[in-house]
Parts: C-alpha cells; structure tokens; sequence
C-alpha cells in the first residue's frame, strides 16, 4: 500500500502538529480549535486501534519495519478504511517527537465533543464524578486520569486554570486511559455545583474528617475533589463540600495531589468491595 510521502519540514502538516504540541494556552487554544490531539508512539496508537476518530497515521519506512507498529497501522485500516497515512522522511522524525529514540509511529485524535465546548445549560450528573480543581502539573494530571480509570471512577470534570487534559504531556502520562473517560474541560466551580449530583468530598490537609473512618459515605456515589497543588481546592468548592484528611506522618506536610487521588479513589473501591 503506498502511503502519502512528506520529506520536507516546511510540509505544512508537520508545521500544524508542531503547533498541536505547544504547552500551555498557546497548545490548548490550537488543539481546540482544531479539535485535534497529538498521540505520540506506539502504546497511545494501540489504545486508539479501531476507532475512528483515529482519522491520521504518521509512521516512516524505519517505522513500518518495526512488527508492533504495521500490524497496529494495518488492523486500524481494516477497520477504519477511510484513515489518512503519512510516511515520513526518516530523518524528520525528530522534528515531529520530543521523545528520546521514539518509536516511527504517531497520530492525530479527533477530540470529543465534551472537551470542546463548556456547558451551555448543564445536565445532572449522576454516578461517581472526580473534580480537578486547577491541577497545573501534566504529568500529575494524566497519572490522576489514569489511577480514576484504574479505580472504576469514570467521569471526570476539569475546572478552569487545569493542564490541557488532551496535551501531549498529560496523554502520554494518562497511558491510554483517556479513552475509557468521559471528560469534560473548562467548567467553572459553579457549574459543576449545579451539576454534580453526588456529595462533593474534598481532599485537604487540614480536615477533620478522616479518609478511613468514612465507611456509608463511600457506599454510594461520591465526587471527589482534588486541588491545585499549591493552592489546594478552592474556598467556594470547599464550602460546599465535606473536606476529608488523609492520615500521614506529621513530619511530612503533604502529598502529591495524585498520589492522594490514588488512595482516595482506591480506598472508596476498597470500602465498596469489603
């Protein structure tokens, strides 16, 4: 099968993808406009396997040698025949990849509807939610996005002042779970009191209420919030929630926000199962 060449840098292509992988507000403003992200190497191309709004490939001829990543971008056009391929000019490779020795294999995702527009009129949500209160690290992001996947937790709400959910960074420490997520961008703090059915349990430092005396609480649906890691989570969220401590050493101030995210959302499995 011959597969569309691009052997220039000026191809206008790479230039849009380079785009595609800015950081901050500059990247997040081109992926939504675009309505596209960047999945860069072979893991994130599998999880996509099959889908189509996996609608581009971009391998190279050392690429295509490689077993693992063909037979990932021949099963996807089996499946979805109507998929564009690019091969790249090997050498240009490291324009398109940050990543030290990255596998030839890389592709654009057409982002959910959920991601590119706020709510206009909110529907209720029912069910177990988690709450990203301007979570500003990428890879703290994406290792929270992959535990909630992991702990059965599968919506997800990203305030205002959050990473890009569907930057380059937060993909490829989510390690695929994006896809098992329904997430929602750019929601304010109030409307997600508006929506959020479920009672709002805050992680904060200073709670009285403590994660492992929680027993009927856990039992039902929930929402947990977790706050920015300087800030913590937001007066007005936490006004309305019942802020919940996890016990740790006292000569150690804090946690990381995912790693109290992973025993928050694993200890609510936990009390679920027991």
């Amino acid at each position: 099968m011959n597969f569309d060449l691009i052997t220039s840098k000026e191809n206008p292509l790479l230039k849009e993808i380079r785009l595609l992988q800015a950081t901050g507000a500059k990247g997040q403003k081109t992926r939504i406009a675009s309505g596209q992200a960047l999945l860069e190497g072979i893991h994130l191309v599998q999880t996509w396997v099959g889908d189509p709004a996996l609608k581009t490939l971009l391998t190279s001829e050392v690429g295509l040698q490689n077993t693992e990543i063909s037979v990932a971008v021949y099963e996807h056009l089996e499946i979805c025949p109507d998929t564009k391929v690019y091969q790249l000019d090997s050498a240009l490779w490291d324009l398109l990849s940050d990543l030290v020795n990255a596998p030839h294999i890389a592709g654009l995702l057409d982002l959910p509807k959920s991601c590119l527009t706020p709510p206009q009129s909110v529907n209720t949500f029912g069910g177990d939610v988690v709450i990203l209160d301007r979570i500003q690290d990428a890879g703290n992001l994406g290792s929270i996005l992959r535990t909630a996947a992991a702990a059965g937790f599968t919506q997800v709400i990203a305030l205002s002042g959050c990473a890009h959910i569907w930057s380059s960074k937060v993909l490829r420490a989510g390690m695929g779970a994006h896809r098992l997520l329904d997430l929602y961008e750019g929601w304010s703090n109030q409307q997600v009191l508006s929506a959020v059915t479920a009672p709002l349990l805050a992680a904060t430092a200073d709670a009285e209420q403590d994660l492992f005396s929680l027993k009927k609480e856990l039992l039902h649906p929930v929402a947990w919030v977790m706050g920015s890691e300087g800030q913590g989570v937001s007066l007005d969220l936490l006004a309305q929630a019942k802020g919940v401590s996890i016990p740790i050493d006292p000569r150690v101030e804090s946690l990381n926000v995912s790693t109290a995210a992973a025993v928050c959302l694993f200890e609510t499995m936990r009390v679920r199962r027991s």
